[in-house]
């Protein structure tokens, strides 16, 4: 009987933590810039806390780059991105980052992941490639790598608008 309850306790803790630690998903499920579901892209979210209280939780560092240019009078005094591997909110400015890589990026040609530590980034470049980088240099790619990315999100977009097009042309005939 002690063990079940034990069990019981212990299962409870682990549902408490899983749930609150991703409780920005449940507060921000989808990206207020491009639309994607945060809980698909947990490895690679952001969450931003800016000096007044407000937050926005976005699928990536792309994302959250655009969002910081459209508040430029708040200054974000919290940054918490996704875990590479685990999902977990980490702190930005503290994360490893890797730039670039044979992986492509969520939402940028050029991929942005953050490590939670040293040996994750690294297990990461043996088999992906990419460089190291800090926060500074991962928004700084970001920032670069804008109008690419916006235009091939747009004309990704404009292809599937014409598929479905062309589906719902077929499908009434």
């Amino acid at each position: 009987m002690k063990k079940t309850i034990l069990l019981f306790f212990s299962l409870l803790l682990v549902a408490t933590l899983v749930i609150s630690s991703q409780s920005d998903i449940v507060n921000h499920p989808s990206c207020p810039y491009c639309g994607m579901d945060r809980s698909k892209f947990s490895f690679s979210r952001m969450l931003l806390i800016y000096d007044d209280g407000s937050e926005v939780g976005t699928c990536s560092v792309r994302c959250a780059a655009v969002d910081m240019v459209n508040n430029l009078d708040k200054a974000p005094v919290q940054m918490l991105v996704g875990d590479y591997f685990t999902d977990e909110l980490i702190d930005a400015e503290t994360a490893i980052w890797v730039i670039g890589g044979d992986r492509p990026g969520v939402m940028s040609r050029r991929a942005k992941w953050a490590f939670a530590d040293q040996s994750g980034a690294e297990d990461f470049l043996a088999e992906n490639n990419g460089d190291l980088a800090n926060l500074e240099e991962a928004l700084q790619a970001a920032y670069t790598d804008l109008y690419e990315d916006t235009r091939m999100i747009r004309e990704r977009r404009k292809a599937r608008r014409a598929r479905m097009a062309a589906e719902q042309t077929t499908a009434n005939q």
